[in-house]
């Protein structure tokens, strides 16, 4: 398969990003992130989907990154079955924009690229429900057990496909035994399909618990069921240091692997100080040539990334296009 004829998908940024338009309160900082906009602000959450969609994201996640049954009982003061509820709710919302979206677009189908929008699940690790920054550091591989992961993974996992999404992104996965956890779980679903994602160091090697991405990455995809794993990749890491850990790793693979990139804005994130500018960090649609020459197949943005972004993205994935046909 040529390049030309290989399909390159574009996703959508960082959601909380984005949703900082619709709401007129701070988002980062909140123990539920953006999921308490499921409870608070569903006008919003639909909102932020839909420019996503007009920017053209082909795929759109749902806003439950940060979701799980013990963060709405705790900090919503709901019980089980309506956080539950607050899962599919998510699902629907997605829905619901891509339905507008499809409505306004339904007379402009010869200009419109994305004519058939997908809904990823959003499944952020363990570590984002304890809202102690450990998505970036997987410091709790070190006191949990496989078992535990998953069998809290599959309570959401199992609402989000029961809901009816396209597929599930498992994302932002800071240590290897989160990401076997997960691979293992997916078998017991063998007609959904995922991709999965890590969140690395700033070294161009390694994952944050230090374990080797490229291994990691490999042996996920090699050890899931067969076309299960649409992609493996990194998301949440500033753009410049994306390319050295992809480079070279289809070179030795018994079979192709698809690759997925969705980079912050380079900025960095603590609990205590939030996101904060150190230097300047090139956009990423600078990169974009770049990345899909390695073998990128999926390309978006995450933490503060907006819809303006993707814009540039889908053009440079164009541009791309046209400089090898």
């Amino acid at each position: 398969m040529s390049k030309i004829e290989k399909k390159i998908i574009v996703l959508d940024g960082g959601f909380s990003t984005q949703s900082s338009f619709h709401v007129d309160h701070e988002i980062d900082g909140d123990p539920l992130w953006t999921a308490r906009l499921l409870a608070t602000s569903p006008d919003a959450v639909v909102a932020t989907h839909l420019d996503f969609l007009r920017a053209g994201a082909e795929i759109i996640q749902t806003n439950t990154y940060q979701a799980s049954i013990e963060g709405f009982v705790k900090y919503l003061g709901i019980n089980k079955n309506e956080s539950l509820k607050l899962i599919y709710k998510a699902v629907d919302l997605a829905e619901e924009a891509v339905k507008i979206y499809l409505e306004e677009i339904k007379d402009e189908i010869n200009n419109i690229k994305n004519l058939h929008p997908l809904i990823a699940g959003s499944c952020g690790p363990y570590g984002a429900s304890l809202h102690d920054g450990s998505e970036y550091t997987g410091e709790y591989a070190k006191s949990i057990s496989k078992e535990l992961l998953k069998n809290w993974h599959k309570i959401r996992i199992d609402a989000l496909i029961k809901s009816g999404v396209d597929l599930l992104a498992l994302e932002t996965i800071p240590c290897e035994i989160e990401a076997i956890a997960l691979i293992e779980l997916l078998k017991e679903y063998p007609n959904v399909k995922a991709w999965l994602s890590f969140s690395c160091k700033n070294d161009g090697k390694s994952i944050v618990d230090g374990s080797n991405f490229q291994n990691v990455a490999r042996y996920c995809y090699e050890n899931s069921l067969p076309g299960q794993i649409i992609a493996v990749g990194i998301n949440c890491i500033a753009p410049s240091i994306i390319t050295s850990f992809f480079r070279g790793f289809n070179d030795n693979n018994k079979q192709h692997i698809p690759l997925i990139v969705y980079p912050n804005s380079g900025e960095t994130y603590t609990v205590a100080t939030g996101w904060q500018k150190f230097g300047t960090e090139p956009p990423i649609d600078g990169f974009v040539h770049e990345w899909l020459d390695l073998g990128v197949e999926f390309i978006g943005g995450c933490c503060r990334t907006y819809a303006k972004d993707i814009i540039k993205i889908r053009e440079k994935v164009q541009t791309w296009k046209k400089t090898i046909n």
